[in-house]
C-alpha cells in the first residue's frame, strides 16, 4: 500500500428528503469535479424551514481526496 497525501474541501449538501440525501448530493457533486474522493466527515447539520413548513436539510461535510502522485 502506498502512502497518500490528502486535501480537504468543505462543502454543503442540501435536500428536502433528509440529511442522508443531503450527504449523497454533496458527495455526488464533489465527485463530478474532484478526482480521488476517498472519505468524508460530517462537520455540522442544520435545517431551513420554508414558509410552507417544508424543511430543507443542510449538511456541512469535509471531503478528503488523495492528491495525484
Amino acid at each position: 500500500m502506498t502512502d497518500h497525501v490528502f486535501k480537504l474541501s468543505e462543502i454543503v449538501g442540501t435536500s428536502h428528503e433528509g440529511s442522508d440525501a443531503a450527504i449523497r448530493a454533496a458527495l455526488k457533486r464533489a465527485q463530478s469535479t474532484i478526482r480521488n474522493v476517498k472519505w468524508y466527515e460530517v462537520v455540522s447539520q442544520r435545517g431551513f424551514v420554508e414558509d410552507d413548513g417544508t424543511v430543507q436539510h443542510q449538511v456541512v461535510i469535509k471531503v478528503g481526496f488523495a492528491l495525484d502522485d
